[in-house]
């Protein structure tokens, strides 16, 4: 896609030749203003404009699908780091991973017994928070809990099920003051990417706990539940989804926006979520 963006003729080739820049690990795109420099005023993309979307490198023509190949079957959803992917994810009641069988003798690349305990827990998460019967913050404690009870389960102990008043007695039962300021120092501690969010960390400033929560936790959930079959360690991916949902919920301000910007600075950067998850 360089070679093809550098021979390009015209106004568009020249441009496009003042952008790229040859790093290590390929060729990028300055970003200047915090805006791709292909990115036109009105919101559209100039080489697929100009050019048609065949003319789109991999990046813009993936982007903000998400892929993963797990061998035989292969899940696809969007990326919540795109402003219009952000809202639809946020104004859905029902947010689920797309799945396609891949023909023929595809060898699974996962322990199939695991798996089938992840797929058949992360149905009963989303089903879960698809209904409105208990608050956002309820919800949020019982996955916690859920998400302990499947781990035993991978572990070799009995089938989890998911009792959600039974689950809210419990956690009120193991309920500790918790500490926003530890929260918030954890991720400052971060790779930071952009000045906004640092500013966004210092300024913490609370909002309502929206239905928009609700969609957040289930699309953390279908992003994040089966990736528990690469170290069988489920519990830290639970975690991942309550502290975010927890994070955005503290930093405030449009909601959609400031998860889509979440999503920029933590998923984006495969370091930050490996230091959640380790933490």
């Amino acid at each position: 896609a360089a070679a093809r963006y550098r021979a390009l003729p015209g106004p568009l080739g020249d441009r496009l030749r003042q952008v790229l820049v040859d790093i290590e690990y390929g060729t990028v795109m300055e970003i200047e203003n915090g805006r791709c420099p292909m990115w036109r005023q009105d919101g559209l993309c100039r080489i697929q404009a100009e050019l048609g979307h065949g003319a789109l490198c991999k990046t813009c023509r993936e982007f903000p699908r998400l892929t993963y190949d797990y061998g035989d079957f292969v899940e696809r959803g969007l990326e919540l780091s795109c402003p219009e992917a952000a809202r639809l994810i946020l104004n859905e009641r029902e947010y689920k991973t797309a799945t396609t069988q891949v023909p023929g003798d595809a060898v699974p690349e996962y322990d199939t017994e695991a798996m089938e305990i992840l797929l058949r827990s992360r149905e009963v998460a989303l089903r879960f928070l698809e209904s409105t019967d208990f608050s956002v913050g309820q919800a949020l404690a019982v996955l916690l809990l859920y998400g302990y009870d499947v781990q035993n389960e991978l572990d070799g102990g009995e089938p989890a099920v998911l009792d959600a008043p039974l689950a809210l007695a419990e956690a009120e039962r193991l309920t500790e003051p918790g500490s926003v300021a530890d929260i918030l120092e954890f991720y400052q501690g971060l790779e930071i990417l952009t000045p906004a969010w640092h500013q966004r960390l210092a300024a913490p400033s609370p909002v309502p706990w929206t239905e928009a929560f609700r969609a957040l936790a289930r699309y953390f959930v279908a992003r994040y539940w089966l990736q528990a079959v690469s170290d069988y360690d489920l519990v830290c991916r639970v975690k991942l989804v309550i502290t975010a949902c927890l994070l955005i919920h503290l930093l405030g301000g449009n909601v959609t926006e400031t998860a889509q910007l979440f999503s920029k600075e933590i998923e984006n950067d495969i370091d930050n979520v490996e230091a959640i998850l380790d933490a």
